[in-house]
């Protein structure tokens, strides 16, 4: 199992911070350096900074939100990014939510399989430098009846694929993913459950591909704090789980709140969203359960992260992604470091 760093959104005062977490994780080892958007800082231009003060260590797109970019500009990107960093890209890729996608890029949320099969099929098309033509329900390139014409992606990105990830939630989703893309971006992932909310329909979709998950890659994001007070670092997450489950989208549409649900927790799920959705987000906070964020984090002294670290590789984890948590560069750089002594005592390095 590989190790991989997500250093979040841009923008919050912590760059500089951001910057050396992750030449760090290019020093030690790391296999793969994520960042986000959502409708602050874009990932692409973090990549290329990113890119420009580090040697081995991959960057990619966690994700691209498939709303705010049309494919070919998505190809564009990604082979740009791939040459410029001698072959270190990889493409995420997501729909976002409903939220973002139309009050942010006034972008119809509706079909979102459809769109992401037709953007992955012609995302892929163009980076393979054939002449770009595609009729479907979402695209159609050229535009009939008018100047357009077939064209060529003119950048050689360094590598013949560029890896390409789906971050994928449901069912039908993560169905698809295991069926289009070379791996899958997780968040919340529960070892102990991450056979049915994950794993099954991953390998579903891949066999209905004609193939295995051999070469698949299941990378989860775990946030990591390291300490021996287990509890207390569980706290320091209350708001982050309490935002996404209760918060991350409406309530009708949250598709965290729905695999907190899969996961057993239907009625605590129920009640942070109805804590946060009704302002009191102190008290859905504290509603989370610390079950829930230790199942889906990764805290404790380095033996217990070890140990679990065990546990996410038995259950198809390839490359588990980190977010260090700290107050200061030193903590998060210490939790970074800890994240490599606990893969090595683990026996996973």
């Amino acid at each position: 199992m590989r190790l991989g760093i997500n250093l979040g959104y841009w923008g919050a005062g912590m760059d500089g911070d951001n910057l050396a977490v992750a030449k760090e994780a290019d020093r030690l080892g790391y296999a793969v350096c994520w960042a986000a958007e959502a409708y602050g800082s874009d990932a692409p231009t973090v990549l290329s900074w990113v890119a420009a003060q580090t040697e081995r260590i991959d960057i990619g797109s966690a994700i691209m939100q498939i709303p705010a970019r049309q494919p070919a500009m998505t190809a564009m990107t990604a082979a740009t990014l791939d040459s410029l960093s001698g072959g270190r890209f990889r493409l995420g890729l997501g729909v976002s939510g409903p939220q973002v996608s139309e009050g942010w890029y006034g972008v119809k949320f509706d079909k979102p399989l459809a769109r992401t099969r037709e953007y992955v099929e012609i995302v892929r098309k163009a980076m393979s430098r054939e002449r770009l033509s595609y009729e479907g329900q979402h695209w159609t390139l050229p535009l009939p009846d008018g100047p357009g014409k077939p064209l060529k992606l003119t950048v050689h990105p360094e590598r013949e694929t560029i890896p390409l990830y789906i971050a994928a939630i449901g069912p039908k989703n993560l169905e698809q993913t295991g069926e289009i893309a070379d791996g899958a971006l997780l968040i919340f992932p529960s070892a102990e459950h991450l056979e049915e909310t994950a794993v099954a329909p991953l390998r579903a979709g891949r066999e209905k591909a004609g193939k295995t998950m051999e070469g698949f890659d299941v990378c989860p994001t775990l946030p990591l704090a390291v300490g021996d007070d287990v509890n207390a670092l569980a706290d320091m997450f209350r708001p982050y789980t309490a935002l996404y489950v209760g918060g991350m989208g409406s309530r009708k549409q949250n598709f965290y709140n729905s695999l907190a649900q899969r996961m057993g927790y239907e009625k605590e799920a129920a009640e942070i969203q109805d804590k946060y959705l009704g302002g009191d987000k102190n008290g859905a906070a504290a509603a989370v359960p610390h079950r829930l964020i230790d199942q889906t984090t990764l805290l404790g002294p380095v033996e217990r992260i070890a140990e679990r670290m065990q546990a996410y590789a038995a259950a198809g984890v390839t490359t588990l992604t980190l977010a260090p948590a700290g107050f200061t560069l030193d903590e998060r750089i210490t939790a970074l470091r800890a994240g490599t002594e606990a893969l090595e005592r683990a026996g996973l390095a």
